[in-house]
Order: C-alpha cells, then structure tokens, then sequence
C-alpha cells in the first residue's frame, strides 16, 4: 500500500470536512469528486452554485455528496462578519466593510476553518499566496509555540531506500526567507509533527547546510547549529519523540555510507525522513529540482503554524495534487485535536465554539 492509498484508507475510516476557496475551478471539481469517492468525507466548494454546476456539467464530473456555499448569500456571513468585527485587528471596521472581507472565499474559508465548519481547508488554486495566507494568520489560532506560520512539502520517490520507503518531508520550501535560530528550531519540529502522524513513527529530522558538524564556520552554519539544539529543547517541552541532528550536508542525511564517513553514530545521519532547510533559497530550489529531474511527486505546502489543518497549492497543480494534498490535511484534522487540545481561546482572545456538523447527511 502506498502512501495515498495509505491515507485515503484511514480517511475512510474517519471521514473529513475539506473546504476549498476556489470552488469554480474545474480542477477541484475533479478533484472532490476523487476525494469523495475514496470515502473520504465531504468536499465543501465556496463559489456561485450556478458556476459549479455549469462546470461540473461542462467537464462530466459529478456533484453528487457534494456541498456548495456561496459566501455572498450564506446563512452564517452574518454570523460571521460579527466575529470578525469582534477580533482586536477589525475593530475599526464598518458593517460594509466587515461584509465585503467575508464574501472573500479565502476569508470565508479561513473563519470556517476556525469555527470548526469545516475540519481543514485547501486553497490557493486562483490566487497568490498572499491572499490565502492573509486570512489563515489574522482568523485562525496559531500554535501555542509558534507566533508564524511555514510550509513543508511531502515528497514521494520511486527510491525507497530514502526516507520511510521514498517518503521524506522537507521544509520551509515556501513561507520565511532566511528564518532565524529560533525559527528554523520551530520549523523542525512542526515538520516533524506532521511527519508523525503520517509515517506514524518517530520523525528523524536532518537541519542541513553545505558544512557537517562543524566542517565549516559561518554564520549560516553556527545557525543550523544553534537550530538543532532548540529544537531538541521545544521537542523536549512538547514531550515529543523526535531525534533531531545536524547541522549535515544532504548526502549526510540521507546516505548510511557517507554518514559513516562523515559523522559520529547518530540516529538521524544517514536515514534522516525529515529535511530542514537553512533557507527559503535552498529549499525551493531543491524541491524544483527533484520534481522536474528526478520527476519525484510532491505534495503541499502544508501550513505549520495554525491549530488548524490548512495547505496551499500552486496555481498550477493538477487534479490529483489537489485531491492528494486535501486527503493528507484531512489526515492531519483526525489526530490535530490530541496533539493541540484546545483551551478554549481563538486567535484574538474571544472563544469560538465549534459548530455542529451540518453536512453530516452528504458523507
């Protein structure tokens, strides 16, 4: 069993709510067709429901256990744009205004998502990242131990004697620039959460750079350094099972026998699943050469950060990123309570109690 059909078979067992932004697209009508087909809960699309269906019909896909939300005429825009105005950012805006930030659907999508409407969001498809993002951090919590958000990928090689089976996790690969220490700290292990619920055992995450254990003095170097040190102390804190090393090269990380050469035993050299990258540059940079060279699948971003599951794609991925990805973040909502419980605050100081499941009827 590979690694979808891995996730789709637990999905199946603990379907999801996924809304989608950009409901119109025909890409994600595709798409929640798959994701609903694997049995895997019910796709929310936000947009006219005479476009979706217009679309649907023009590309023969189906419609059927799928739930459509116009946010221009939904019962809850009043709902809300009243909570919006209550959080500490928006308190000086009007009505008018407060109503034409909710009709976005990037907007709409996000306060479902914290509202508990829906138990993860994909999105991203038809605008920059920007616009998605902006709404995610201003209505959704953040994680206690992080104050900003990142964004990891999942990669899937046919070579499995890297990572888990050809399974590694890499980030940030699309958010911060040049993260400080205690960024880039945050960043692993935030991964590496991630990387636990889908490999379900303990992440081993390599913090890269061109020198190991020392080789080289920079300050590039002494950060990865300085990184690995906070991450085993946050790791410690959130009392969980992560073996973090570095700094290391890459072949370091991921080859037994340059790791042998190289580095002192560790349990991380040379059978490393989760790749931090010192940089947005090295990381983006990497990922597009693994994807178009070595033609590996790659899957996200996958949002780090928020108490609630969320990812964005490119404007240019394809039906089955789409459906992949939204599986992975309905993965991520089953065990998302038990690794972050509540404690009964949102994003702005105002509790904002989860909603009953109003589309419980369509799964």
């Amino acid at each position: 069993m590979n690694l979808l059909e891995s996730v789709f078979a637990k999905l199946k067992r603990h379907p999801k709510r996924i809304v989608f932004p950009d409901g119109e697209d025909p890409r994600v009508i595709h798409a929640s067709q798959i994701f609903h087909d694997h049995g895997a809960g019910v796709p929310v699309l936000l947009g006219r429901r005479e476009i979706i269906e217009r679309v649907a019909l023009a590309e023969k896909a189906s419609l059927d256990h799928v739930a459509m939300i116009n946010p221009e005429n939904a019962s809850d825009l009043p709902l809300f744009c009243r909570r919006l105005e209550q959080l500490a950012r928006y308190k000086k805006v009007d009505a008018e205004d407060a109503r034409s930030l909710m009709v976005n659907p990037n907007y709409f999508a996000a306060m479902m998502l914290q509202n508990g409407q829906a138990d993860a969001l994909v999105g991203g498809l038809s605008s920059a990242a920007g616009s998605l993002l902006r709404p995610l951090t201003q209505l959704v919590k953040p994680l206690p131990h992080s104050p900003f958000i990142s964004g990891c990928l999942i990669l899937d090689l046919d070579r499995t004697e890297f990572g888990d089976d050809g399974i590694l996790f890499l980030a940030d690969c699309g958010v911060i620039p040049d993260p400080d220490m205690e960024q880039l700290a945050a960043i692993a292990v935030q991964t590496a959460l991630v990387a636990r619920q889908v490999f379900g055992k303990r992440p081993r995450v390599a913090m890269l750079s061109f020198s190991t254990k020392g080789s080289a003095t920079t300050p590039s170097s002494e950060k990865v350094a300085g990184a690995v040190t906070i991450a085993r102390q946050l790791a410690d804190q959130l009392n969980a099972e992560i073996a973090v090393d570095g700094e290391m090269q890459a072949d370091v990380a991921l080859i037994p026998a340059v790791a042998e050469r190289k580095m002192e035993p560790s349990l991380v050299a040379g059978r490393a699943n989760v790749l931090i990258f010192p940089d947005l540059n090295s990381g983006n940079i990497s990922v597009k050469l693994l994807q178009h060279i070595a033609e590996a699948r790659v899957y996200g971003q996958i949002i780090l950060g928020l108490s609630r599951p969320a990812a964005y794609l490119s404007r240019g991925a394809t039906i089955e990123q789409i459906s992949s990805v939204a599986a992975l973040v309905g993965l991520q909502a089953i065990e998302y309570r038990k690794l972050y419980p509540e404690d009964g605050a949102d994003p702005h100081g105002a509790h904002n109690p989860a909603t009953p499941n109003e589309f419980s009827d369509l799964l």
